[in-house]
């Protein structure tokens, strides 16, 4: 899981291909690390604009990778592809908006995903319709890798299990005394749910979200 809180991700770039290809690893490396600074830093401006201070004054208003990267987390994905962020803090109850305080929180790192996606899209489109670089140039190498992650990182993080942004809209829609046992078996089951979704997922060769994604990445891609 890489991102926000917490953020998930699985990125298909081992650490010996980094070594292997030292330029293309440093480009890779440069684009997660934006992505992910930029995905908290949106959590943090967002929760901090609907009046809670508590990012803020824990550092987290930045988007400096230094103050999102979790070490451990950064060394799995390079060395199994699978890795995660420090968790943005907030609290709920000093949100100008109790109930979808949350879930305005949680779909920033998402959207701000979704904005990288397009300008790397559309750089990639206009330096490949004016030639002006070829397709082995790092910039180009970077944007790619930066698309990719993004997308990744949106899609993913959207997956409405617990402790991932989507499952903040999920509960937002089930605060209501009626749906209290179905909060409950998600909060407390959700990371275990999605530990074992992304089990399965890699058991079967990425036959259920790594199918998914790449599906998405060939039709955005398309898009551009």
């Amino acid at each position: 899981m890489y991102g926000s809180n917490t953020n998930g991700a699985r990125q298909g770039m081992p650490l010996n291909l980094i070594l292997e290809q030292p330029a293309l690893g440093v480009a890779w490396v440069a684009a997660i690390l934006l992505a992910l600074a930029f995905h908290e830093f949106a959590h943090a401006a967002v929760s901090t604009i609907l009046g809670d201070p508590t990012a803020r004054d824990e550092g987290r208003l930045t988007v400096s990778p230094l103050a999102h990267v979790d070490l451990l987390g950064f060394l799995m994905l390079l060395l199994v592809g699978f890795g995660w962020g420090r968790p943005v803090p907030f609290d709920p109850r000093r949100l100008r908006f109790p109930r979808w305080g949350p879930t305005l929180v949680a779909l920033a790192g998402p959207l701000t995903n979704l904005v990288g996606v397009v300008v790397a899209g559309i750089a990639i489109a206009a330096i490949e319709r004016t030639s002006m670089l070829p397709a082995n140039n790092l910039l180009v190498l970077f944007l790619a890798f930066s698309f990719q992650i993004n997308l990744v990182l949106l899609l993913f993080n959207l997956i409405p299990i617990p402790p991932l942004d989507g499952s903040k809209v999920l509960l937002s829609a089930l605060d209501a005394p009626r749906y209290d046992h179905a909060r409950f078996f998600l909060e407390t089951r959700g990371p275990m749910l999605l530990l074992m979704l992304v089990i399965v997922d890699s058991v079967l060769g990425g036959a259920i979200l790594g199918r998914l994604l790449h599906a998405a990445l060939r039709w955005a891609a398309g898009l551009f």
